[in-house]
């Protein structure tokens, strides 16, 4: 596996923390971590880890962040279709194109009656966000992958379902320890997922 520099932006986050742990445990990835209170991020790997303090809409931190980045994963929560705005400018700017970015299932309506139709947009104006994050994703130049977890908890195992975008989503619930194997994998193969929404379930 070839070594990639990787920006975590919303690395304090709980899906955030344990993709950075897989990371460092399964690769040879240089992280940039950037979290609002780079404090809560606890004891750096200093062979590996550079911290960036900052906000995605603080545009001179974000430009900080990104310089010689590969692939840029975002696990955010908040006005997501403003951060997702200003992150797909900032990274235009650049010339880094490689975007991981976690939405939520449901956006697109694709949740069958099986799993639980209430989670879906029309049932769920939460969801309204989530949605808009994805579509200025879309229509961005980026090689995006958007990412839609079921429910996710702290089970130990890597077992998923991956479903496109056009397929009835698999299973109401998933591990962040497989959120973090699939962007792993994601981070890897610039083709895996290129300008796609992937789902995401517990098998």
């Amino acid at each position: 596996m070839t070594m990639t520099n990787i920006l975590i932006i919303g690395a304090t986050g709980s899906v955030g923390r344990v993709t950075r742990q897989y990371f460092l445990d399964h690769t040879d990835d240089q992280l940039t971590l950037m979290a609002r209170n780079v404090g809560r991020l606890g004891q750096l790997d200093a062979a590996r880890e550079t911290a960036v303090a900052g906000s995605v809409l603080d545009a001179d931190a974000l430009q900080r962040a990104l310089v010689g980045q590969d692939v840029v994963f975002a696990a955010l929560s908040g006005q997501l279709a403003q951060m997702a705005t200003r992150l797909v400018d900032a990274m235009q700017s650049a010339g880094v194109s490689r975007l991981l970015f976690i939405t939520s299932m449901g956006i697109y309506n694709e949740i069958p009656a099986s799993v639980g139709a209430s989670g879906n947009l029309r049932r769920n104006p939460v969801l309204q966000d989530y949605r808009d994050a994805a579509d200025v994703i879309a229509a961005s130049e980026l090689n995006y992958t958007t990412i839609r977890p079921g429910w996710f908890d702290n089970g130990n195992d890597t077992d998923y379902q991956i479903t496109r975008q056009d397929e009835p989503f698999g299973g109401h619930d998933v591990s962040r320890k497989s959120i973090a194997d699939l962007v792993v994998r994601l981070a890897h193969d610039d083709t895996f997922g290129a300008r796609e929404s992937l789902g995401i379930n517990r098998k």
